[in-house]
């Protein structure tokens, strides 16, 4: 057992770097949905060098970081089976499998961008880009709070963050109609 805090910082890490990917990977989207529509050449110079970026941020950072967070938290569970029934665990596990659902769904817009096919908007990405911070919040509130009352707060901070993020993006392109290069 004296390894297992080895095994969770491992796990720990490889969230955190899987998170980064899922961050920005839609950030990335959104530039290349932009530049998609604009004018010849910089649609062929923007769009390849973007299709490259992520697809090294895909393949090399993001699914690797999420099946190795995947295979740490597994081995702690092993090392600590009684984790698995705790009710605030059956919660947590219940978001990593949104959290899987948000990345395959990542993929698909991942694929669909690369062979350059657009079918969402780019303000449609910004806002699918905090999908994955709702995750993070809610898995982060169980972790620490381990009380299926107290994450339920937690959760409640994440819509009041969403509504804020909402408003955000609104004075955002506000702001972006104004001055396009804000």
């Amino acid at each position: 057992m004296e390894y297992y805090n080895y095994i969770k910082s491992l796990h720990l890490i490889f969230v955190v770097t899987w998170f980064a990917g899922l961050f920005y990977i839609p950030r990335l989207f959104v530039y290349q949905i932009e530049a998609f529509h604009k004018p010849s050449p910089d649609k062929e110079i923007l769009g390849e060098q973007l299709k490259l970026m992520a697809k090294r941020l895909w393949f090399i950072i993001t699914w690797p970081s999420a099946i190795l967070a995947t295979i740490f938290a597994v081995w702690l569970l092993i090392l600590q089976p009684f984790w698995l029934q705790q009710p605030w665990m059956h919660v947590k596990l219940t978001f990593v499998v949104l959290l899987f659902l948000y990345q395959f769904q990542t993929h698909v817009y991942f694929k669909q961008l690369q062979n350059d096919v657009v079918k969402k908007s780019s303000n449609f990405m910004r806002m699918y880009n905090e999908g994955a911070t709702f995750i993070l919040f809610a898995v982060v509130f169980l972790v620490i709070l381990k009380s299926a009352i107290n994450w339920m707060f937690g959760v409640i901070g994440i819509f009041v963050l969403g509504v804020l993020l909402m408003l955000g993006f609104k004075v955002y392109k506000r702001i972006r109609e104004k001055n396009p290069k804000a």
